[in-house]
């Protein structure tokens, strides 16, 4: 897990749209950056949600969303449509990414050990240096803590 005062890892992937998103396009800007399992379940879609709901907010403190899973670009398309969603779906197919990032690694689930997504959330500052994380993230309220966050950090003069 990359942690605050790491240089956030450039990368480039592909959006819903197939066009390629490279990280260090939105230097000047706050980039929350947010890694989950898969499009269209439950505590991935009232994630999307969260954070599609306070986009506006975001938008006001010059901050972008960019969520990234291994799901292929057709299925974030489905799954912008089918509720609306306004942040950047990225798609990590090769895991790479996630790997940099810590993102994808060993969980439990019914006593069974896989390789999976690590949901996490990274604040990154204007000039590319992280500055929060949340290693494991909880759905419940995520996208109202990380504008906090983040506005504590714009009206305190960080970054």
């Amino acid at each position: 897990m990359r942690k605050p005062g790491d240089m956030a890892p450039d990368f480039v992937l592909k959006d819903a749209g197939g066009r390629d998103v490279r990280l260090s396009d939105f230097r000047g800007k706050w980039v929350v950056l947010y890694f989950y399992p898969k499009d269209d379940t439950p505590g991935c879609t009232k994630e999307a949600i969260g954070f599609t709901e306070l986009a506006g907010e975001f938008e006001k403190l010059g901050a972008v969303i960019i969520g990234v899973s291994p799901d292929p670009p057709e299925s974030h398309v489905r799954f912008m449509r089918k509720y609306n969603l306004n942040v950047s779906l990225l798609s990590d197919t090769e895991k790479e990414v996630l790997k940099k990032y810590g993102a994808w690694g060993k969980r439990k689930m019914y006593g069974k050990e896989y390789e999976g997504v690590i949901r996490s959330t990274y604040l990154i500052d204007p000039d590319g240096k992280i500055v929060k994380v949340w290693p494991k993230v909880k759905v419940e309220g995520h996208a109202k803590e990380v504008l906090e966050t983040l506005r504590a950090m714009v009206n305190g003069g960080h970054g």
